[in-house]
């Protein structure tokens, strides 16, 4: 059952930049670093929406890692840690669950100091079971545990959120 359309995920992201932006409107750079496939497809939207709309520094990256086994091998960031020192950073995931993923993706952030860490998802489900607070959400949804969220983020033209 669909539950998000492409017009109204589109909406959200704009929705999410708008946000970003009106909490950091004193920052010089703002990081977006998107989680896995479908963070990294969800931040780069987020990413273009916040090009448009401001003059700041926006800068996109990527954390990879294994939801399924996080300590499998260590998350990768796509840059050097050091860069975040007293940045903004954005962590984008497509679903927040048990909130899991995002928990581990913070291991890569662990040597450095940002000045502050926020985060940003499409769909915020309401189990979870670490300690991690969502600040940007597109839209709440209560299910069962058993349900599964898939965002189909691939084609730029016809995003759209499902429950399966």
């Amino acid at each position: 059952m669909q539950v998000l359309n492409h017009y109204q995920i589109t909406h959200k992201i704009s929705r999410l930049a708008y946000e970003i932006l009106e909490n950091n409107l004193e920052e010089k750079e703002i990081y977006i670093i998107g989680i896995n496939q479908n963070g990294s497809k969800l931040a780069a939207l987020i990413f273009d929406a916040l090009i448009k709309i401001s003059n700041h520094k926006v800068v996109l990256e990527n954390i990879k890692l294994n939801p399924a086994n996080p300590l499998e091998f260590l998350p990768e960031l796509t840059t050097n840690p050091n860069h975040l020192q007293d940045k903004v950073v954005i962590m984008v995931d497509d679903v927040a669950n048990t909130g899991r993923t995002i928990f581990y993706a913070f291991k890569t952030l662990m040597d450095v100091v940002p000045k502050k860490i926020e985060v940003a998802v499409l769909v915020d489900r309401k189990h979870k079971t670490f300690p991690v607070k969502v600040d940007y959400v597109g839209l709440s949804l209560a299910t069962t545990i058993q349900e599964n969220i898939k965002a189909d983020l691939n084609t730029v033209t016809e995003l759209a959120v499902l429950v399966e």
